[in-house]
């Protein structure tokens, strides 16, 4: 009644009711009032660009902005410039923002401080924090958000310590951080595995009177876990539940490789029942995370159910579950798992193949998983890796087809690791290929300590002393070392 009444010439209460369906998310209804108005005025054009960004149509927020150029009538002001370079970000166009930056300094907005932070957020986040800092130190005013947004920029390209000086530089200015400033440094120290010093930020913060918000308790629960420090990434946890905050899952799939890491599976069962409980959705990337912990703690049953569970497997589900099988000495149920990836539409990837080929090696599938390695580059496109290698190396070292694996090694198109050439001269040890062995040695690792010890050993073992003595000679000569042994007792 409302709509049909309304005189669709007056600016203010089209921009109003545009403005008012945009912030709601009722983005129809308010490209449909927009576009009844004879001339939309600079707030509707504010309004729809704001609202399109904000519920991720950033291209036709952008679409927008070029029909307030159009209609010649009304100028960008610095509310336009601040929503359409949140588009840009959106898109992570940084060469459409640099356009827009332009037309910023044209207008004479480079010197607003929204406009600023805008332009600190776009360039910090799409990656070329020189441009942030760049607008950062021309801007004569700034805000905490300005100090934040610089802080973000650095940390989120790993540049922690420059965060850090900026984040003490803006205390001695006498501009106070807040929450989001404290939750970038902890988050930026965590994420980089230096948990103490991201400890020590979040008790700052707490002294301070400042709560952290769930981003944060995430990257510190995280990052103590991939530092291997499980126990006080558990501690962490129920701190942050006796804070009142709601973990998410975010928080579980960082803390249950916790539990791996400790082998116990009471804990990632009762993690499993916390889930249930408070009715947290169980996502393709906590059940992996929980098909992890069964399978390191032994319960392949309970990893299998898991799986079954997931109802959106992505690929690192069924690589958590062929791995499992593969850990277990189950190849023949690795092998029927990856099949029915392929069968069911999953694109296997590297992770995938390194899988299945260390399932096949430890289970003597000589001829699977020579036709697995093949399919890779055949059938998906994948190149292989050095673990790829050194898995079908393994492989067929274990079988006894030596003249295959040292075929293999001398045709890989990438650098040849020490550890595959060592399985590769151990393998000659056992089926006694001495003359593989010095083919070996010569063509790739004349002064890698660790197989030319192997190769002393094969000399050893036919006790052909002279060759062994030669043999550390040669060692002697090309500065080769080999680490003494040592006992504790």
């Amino acid at each position: 009644m409302l709509t049909a009444l309304a005189d669709w010439k007056s600016f203010s209460l089209s921009s109003k009711l545009s403005g008012a369906y945009a912030s709601c998310g009722d983005l129809n209804s308010a490209k449909l009032i927009f576009h009844k108005t004879g001339n939309p005025n600079i707030f509707a054009f504010n309004w729809m660009i704001s609202g399109l960004t904000f519920h991720g149509h950033h291209e036709e927020a952008i679409v927008y902005f070029t029909l307030l150029q159009q209609s010649r009538i009304f100028c960008p002001n610095k509310f336009t410039f601040s929503y359409v370079l949140k588009a840009c970000l959106g898109l992570m166009d940084v060469l459409k923002g640099m356009e827009f930056h332009c037309l910023v300094c044209k207008m004479g907005f480079d010197l607003d401080v929204s406009v600023g932070n805008a332009l600190i957020g776009m360039y910090g986040k799409c990656g070329r924090i020189w441009d942030a800092r760049k607008v950062f130190d021309e801007m004569f005013k700034k805000d905490v958000a300005t100090w934040t947004s610089m802080i973000c920029g650095y940390s989120s390209v790993g540049r922690i310590e420059d965060s850090a000086i900026l984040f003490e530089q803006m205390t001695v200015k006498g501009v106070q951080p807040n929450e989001f400033t404290w939750n970038a440094m902890i988050a930026g120290f965590a994420r980089r595995g230096d948990c103490d010093l991201a400890f020590a930020f979040f008790s700052r913060m707490h002294e301070e009177g400042l709560i952290p918000d769930l981003v944060t308790w995430n990257a510190m629960i995280s990052g103590f876990v991939q530092s291997q420090r499980p126990a006080e990434a558990f501690q962490l946890f129920v701190n942050m539940l006796s804070s009142g905050l709601r973990p998410n899952q975010v928080t579980i799939t960082g803390l249950l490789p916790a539990c791996g890491m400790i082998g116990s599976i009471n804990l990632g069962r009762e993690i499993h029942g916390f889930i249930f409980r408070k009715e947290l959705q169980v996502n393709a990337f906590v059940g992996s995370a929980l098909v992890d912990v069964y399978s390191k703690c032994g319960s392949v049953k309970d990893a299998w159910n898991v799986f079954l569970s997931i109802s959106c497997k992505n690929f690192a589900s069924w690589n958590a579950m062929i791995r499992c099988y593969g850990n277990y000495g189950m190849p023949e149920s690795a092998v029927q798992l990856f099949q029915r990836m392929q069968n069911e539409g999953i694109q296997p990837n590297e992770v995938t193949f390194t899988s299945i080929l260390a399932s096949c090696s430890h289970g003597g599938l000589v001829d699977k998983g020579l036709e697995i390695f093949k399919l890779m580059k055949e059938s998906y496109g994948i190149e292989p890796a050095k673990e790829h290698y050194a898995s079908v190396v393994d492989l067929l070292c274990r079988a006894g087809r030596m003249n295959e694996a040292y075929d293999i090694i001398t045709d890989m198109e990438i650098g040849v690791t020490v550890s595959t050439v060592g399985a590769f001269l151990n393998g000659c040890l056992i089926h006694e290929r001495r003359d593989l062995a010095e083919k070996m040695v010569q063509a790739v690792l004349l002064k890698k300590p660790g197989g030319l010890v192997t190769l002393s050993n094969i000399y050893a073992g036919e006790g052909d002393w002279d060759q062994v003595e030669k043999l550390r000679m040669l060692m002697k000569d090309e500065g080769v070392l080999t680490m003494p042994g040592s006992s504790s007792l």
